[in-house]
């Protein structure tokens, strides 16, 4: 668990967001320490913290939006449209045209 000044600080902050993965690291700190946390936001509520990587975090999510039955943000539609069927292969029959377009563009 982060320390206290700087999970309260990061707590207002997630409060704010709809649909998010998120990773806490020390000030100061680069990409190359260990986050001091990563979880998940949905509607401002942290679901999961304590999880191992980004991608587990991403997959746990996508696995969430399924089983709660949510929908995507329209501000991410395309985001967790790639995620879901590129690179998860979900339901890839279903692409939209521009995520079909990028598929092609990823094949050559």
């Amino acid at each position: 668990m982060p320390s206290i000044g700087l999970w309260n600080d990061a707590q207002r902050d997630l409060e704010q967001l709809t649909l998010a993965v998120f990773v806490i690291r020390k000030e100061g700190e680069g990409l190359q320490e260990l986050p001091e946390d990563i979880g998940i936001v949905i509607e401002g509520v942290q679901v999961l913290h304590g999880l191992t990587s980004v991608a587990s975090a991403c997959a746990l999510l996508l696995g969430l939006i399924y089983a709660l039955n949510l929908s995507n943000p329209k501000p991410l539609h395309f985001t967790f449209e790639v995620l879901q069927k590129i690179i998860m292969h979900l339901e890839q029959q279903k692409m939209s045209p521009k995520v079909q377009n990028l598929y092609g563009r990823l094949q050559n």
